[in-house]
C-alpha cells in the first residue's frame, strides 16, 4: 500500500529532508584527495545528531556505517574506511537522516579534484536525468512515466540504467512501497496522488548495466568495470508537480 502523508508527516519530512540536504553540503566542502571514506562517515554522523536526528542507515539491515561511500566503480552500498580518495576519483555518497520517526534519503556523486571529461559527462548525465523524471511527478501521471523519462536521458547519452536497484518510497520506514525503477513504459504503473513521498535515485553505468556485490555482503559494483553515478533527492507529490525535500531553500 502507498501511504499518503498527512501536512503534519510532511513538515516532519521537510526537517528530515533539510537535515540530509545540509549534510550533503558539509561534506561537498570536505571531500578532496587525501580523505578517507571514514573520516566523511563521522563528519556525517557528528552533524545529522547535531541536528537532533539519528542516520537512517547506522544500523539498518545491520549496516556498519552512517552513510554509504561509493567509489568509481562501485555503484551503491559502499562502506565508509581507510579507503583515502585520490585525484580524479568520483565519490556517490548517500545520506539518510530519521527526524522525529520520519526519514529524508538523497544521494550525490561528487568530483574529487579534476576529473575526466568522461566522468564530468558521467555525472552531468546522472544529474540530468534525475531532474528530468523529477519534472513529470504531478498527481494524476502513472508512475512509470517518470522511469521513463529518466531512461530516455540516460540511454540517449549512450549509458546504462541499472535494474537491480530502484527508487522507494519513503515516510516513517525508509523503504515504503512503490518501487521506482529508472526504466519502465510510460503511462502504466500506479497512479500518483498528491501526498504520496518518494525517493527517486537513478543509478547509472558508463559501460554495460550488469553489477555484482563484493564479499562484503553490501559493496555493489560494475561488472565491466566502468566508473558509475547516482543521484538522489526525497521528493512529496503535489497537484501540480512535486516538492524536493532533500534541497536547500535559503
Amino acid at each position: 500500500m502507498i501511504v499518503c502523508k498527512s501536512a503534519a508527516e510532511l513538515e516532519l519530512m521537510r526537517e528530515a529532508g533539510r537535515i540530509v540536504a545540509e549534510t550533503h553540503r558539509l561534506l561537498k566542502q570536505a571531500i578532496r584527495p587525501g580523505v578517507t571514506t571514514a573520516e566523511l562517515d563521522r563528519l556525517a554522523e557528528a552533524y545529522i545528531r547535531s541536528r537532533g536526528a539519528v542516520p537512517s542507515f547506522k544500523g539498518y539491515n545491520q549496516f556498519p556505517a552512517s552513510i554509504c561511500t561509493s567509489v568509481n566503480d562501485e555503484l551503491v552500498h559502499g562502506i565508509p574506511g581507510p579507503r583515502v580518495l585520490k585525484e580524479g576519483d568520483i565519490i556517490s555518497i548517500d545520506i539518510g537522516a530519521q527526524y522525529r520517526g520520519y526519514h529524508g534519503d538523497s544521494a550525490w556523486t561528487y568530483p574529487v579534484g579534476e576529473i575526466s571529461e568522461e566522468h564530468r559527462r558521467l555525472l552531468e548525465v546522472t544529474e540530468r536525468s534525475l531532474m528530468e523524471g523529477l519534472k513529470h511527478v504531478k498527481a494524476g501521471v502513472r508512475l512509470y512515466t517518470v522511469s521513463h523519462a529518466i531512461q530516455r536521458v540516460v540511454e540517449e547519452a549512450g549509458m546504462s540504467v541499472v535494474r537491480e536497484y530502484v527508487g522507494h518510497g519513503i515516510g516513517a520506514k525508509l523503504h515504503e512501497e512503490p518501487q521506482i525503477p529508472n526504466y519502465g513504459i510510460p503511462d502504466r504503473g500506479p497512479r500518483l496522488k498528491a501526498g504520496m513521498t518518494l525517493a527517486i535515485e537513478p543509478m547509472v553505468i558508463l559501460g554495460e548495466r550488469y553489477v555484482r556485490t563484493l564479499e562484503d555482503n553490501w559493496t555493489v559494483v560494475t561488472v565491466d568495470g566502468t566508473w558509475c553515478a547516482h543521484f538522489e533527492h526525497t521528493v512529496a507529490v503535489t497537484e501540480d508537480g512535486c516538492e524536493i525535500l532533500t534541497m536547500i531553500r535559503d
